[in-house]
């Protein structure tokens, strides 16, 4: 049977001594041992290792020490090991002190990092190189407990002579591996005394010290994720765009990030563990009941005015729960949006922006000069403007060129064509609705055009065709700056400029009684009258140009110009759709071209006739207005019938077409 080392009497110790001896002289001396029941073979591994490695069996001290700075950059790497393992290494200590043991730390390469023991015992282990800085791997100082349990990664006693070198034949060393959480081998603890002071519990408590560390190592990087994700969270929690409230099952505030501060116009250190009743105080009394009331499913997106000491916002309202894994709410996260920017967000995603600029404006014609001058002029101006003219002049354009010179040009630019929305729908369209306000009314209501045009400017097309009654609320509307969405009784301020633009006479229709006189007047401050295209024909050569050119880049095409008799024509013809219908023309022109320049064969079929009924000025029965009726009767029955198609080529509004079709009986 083979004496297992720490068990038996000190006579059994010296015994086993003697016999290890002369087994490690035979192999280690002579080389010629086979394995021998008397050789743990852990043991006998590491001596075949320590052979083939070249170790010194005869070395009487360890030959490689760091210097301070190489130890120093090593206890640096290992900080955080050493810092954790010391109250372990000294703990352990205090069990065996006073009996010749000490406790020793090891990084991953068998480098001895700390020492705790005697200091009579530190210092004899000192002679041998058993010292901070030594290097205690199996490949330097032979088989030893640091370096063969780094090897094996199993807890190992060496005794006497089961060490490979004489240096270490009076010592008896106990050591375990240290793993991190993730199984990465870290270093070792080791305890060592003289082979005489040997104990079968010895290793155990090596093994239990090494254990100890490991689980202070996990739960030290448990805690440092731990901080580090509450510390990303609150990152987040405080960057977020979004105002954040927590409230948690009691009713209290637990966090406000600053963005809620500032919606709600208070500070997170004086809130926080107060009651968001007390918190949000009576003039808030919405909000609570969207708080409280929220239940397990919480509530979404609900429009809440908000007040303050110092004013108030409009955010829209979102409360969600809370839970831990499925069972009850812990709380609610309350999300602030303020409406200001969620319309810009809207605006920028529905294109409420402008893009023309009085740069891209084309004209040399001394009378449209002035009309661009004073619309230059209008754009410095807070004032409403009115442009008035026949459809195709370029109203919107006009409009999106005033805002973009204008203070607004930073704001939202929204249009809406009055004849184009339906008769039941414009209220709603222009001032939004309350929810509730009708059949399929969105959750939470809904933004009107004023809303969302709010700090920037609002374009009203065809403004004579809005219905009476409404006529009214715009009044309304632009005397008090405020509106108020159909089916609601909210007042919500708007900063808006209006543009509004006809192409019909309003005054005429003030005369009539069809539009207000008063609102007229509002928005007939700054009156820009804009040039029809038949009575600024010097200007048909750069207008052509500049229209071919943006024909060429959207079809990448390379047409050099017009044809002399396609200039002509243009030159002859009356243009009822002024600009817009001669950007058609080209374009409709530039898609059928198959040569260098647009000949009239490229032309619409108007400008192509050969039995006198082509588009000229005195061919038209002497009348514009004919003229208009043969376009309109042309075009409807080039489309068949289709009313829409056809006030789409013609380039004016189904109800401008609706409306030219009721003057008068179109044939064919």
């Amino acid at each position: 049977m083979r004496v297992q080392c720490g068990v038996g009497t000190v006579e059994d110790c010296l015994a086993f001594k003697e016999r290890l001896r002369s087994l490690w002289r035979r192999y280690v001396l002579t080389g010629n041992l086979a394995p021998d029941p008397e050789i743990r073979p852990e043991i006998y591994a590491s001596w075949r290792r320590c052979k083939e490695a070249g170790v010194n069996p005869l070395q009487k001290v360890v030959p490689k020490v760091l210097d301070g700075a190489a130890l120093a950059g090593r206890r640096a790497r290992a900080a955080r090991l050493i810092e954790i393992a010391r109250p372990v290494m000294e703990n352990l200590y205090r069990f065996v002190a006073g009996s010749g043991f000490m406790v020793v730390l090891a990084d991953a390469q068998g480098v001895l990092l700390e020492i705790v023991g005697d200091p009579e015992t530190v210092a004899s282990a000192a002679r041998g190189n058993f010292c901070a800085g030594a290097d205690w791997s199996e490949t330097v100082a032979g088989t030893n407990a640091v370096g063969t349990c780094l090897v094996t990664g199993q807890p190992l006693q060496v005794f006497s002579y089961e060490h490979y070198c004489i240096c270490s034949h009076r010592w008896c060393c106990s050591a375990a591996p240290i793993f991190d959480p993730r199984g990465n081998l870290l270093g070792a603890i080791d305890m060592t005394g003289t082979f005489e002071k040997v104990h079968s519990h010895t290793l155990g408590m090596v093994v239990a010290a090494a254990h100890a560390i490991g689980n202070q190592l996990a739960l030290h990087e448990a805690l440092a994720a731990s901080e580090a994700a509450n510390e990303f969270k609150a990152a987040v929690f405080e960057a977020v765009s979004d105002g954040l409230m927590v409230v948690d099952r009691a009713g209290r505030v637990t966090h406000l990030n600053p963005v809620a501060a500032r919606i709600l116009g208070l500070r997170a250190p004086d809130v926080t563990g107060r009651r968001v009743a007390e918190v949000l105080g009576a003039s808030n009394t919405q909000l609570l009941r969207l708080i409280t009331g929220a239940g397990t499913e919480g509530v979404s997106d609900w429009e809440v005015g908000i007040r303050t000491p110092s004013g108030g916002n409009r955010c829209l309202v979102t409360c969600r729960p809370v839970r831990e894994g499925h069972g009850e709410p812990l709380g609610l996260v309350v999300i602030l949006k303020e409406i200001g920017r969620v319309k810009r967000v809207v605006q920028r995603m529905a294109g409420a922006r402008a893009y023309y600029t009085f740069e891209q404006i084309v004209g040399r014609n001394p009378r449209f000069r002035q009309t661009v001058e004073l619309a230059r002029t209008a754009a410095g101006s807070p004032s409403n403007v009115l442009l008035v003219g026949e459809s195709g002049t370029g109203k919107e354009l006009f409009a999106q060129a005033i805002h973009n010179a204008s203070v607004r040009r930073s704001g939202p630019f929204v249009a809406l064509n009055c004849a184009a929305v339906p008769r039941e729908l414009i209220a709603s369209e222009l001032f939004g609705y309350a929810e509730g306000a009708f059949t399929g009314a969105r959750k939470g209501g809904n933004p009107g055009k004023f809303e969302l045009a709010d700090g920037g400017t609002i374009f009203l097309d065809e403004i004579g065709e809005m219905p009476p009654e409404l006529q009214a609320v715009l009044l309304r509307v632009l005397e008090e700056r405020s509106v108020v969405r159909v089916g609601g009784s909210e007042v919500i301020p708007v900063d808006v400029r209006v543009i509004a633009a006809s192409n019909t006479d309003l005054r005429a229709a003030v005369e009539r009684g069809t539009f207000r006189k008063d609102l007229f007047y509002r928005l007939n401050v700054i009156t820009i009258e804009m040039i029809p295209l038949r009575e600024r024909k010097d200007d048909l050569p750069l207008l052509c140009r500049a229209f071919l050119s943006r024909a060429n880049a959207r079809l990448g095409k390379n047409l050099q110009g017009l044809d002399p008799a396609v200039e002509r024509l243009f030159a002859e013809y009356a243009w009822p759709g002024n600009v817009r219908e001669l950007s058609n023309v080209i374009e409709y022109a530039a898609n059928v071209s198959r040569g260098p320049s647009i000949t009239v064969e490229d032309l619409p079929v108007q400008f192509r006739r050969g039995d006198g009924e082509g588009p000229r000025e005195a061919g038209l029965a002497g009348s514009l207005v004919d003229f208009e009726r043969s376009l309109i009767s042309a075009t409807l029955a080039r489309h068949a019938g289709n009313k829409t198609r056809a006030a789409r080529d013609l380039g004016i509004a189904r109800s401008t077409l609706y409306r030219k079709l009721k003057k008068k009986p179109l044939q064919g």
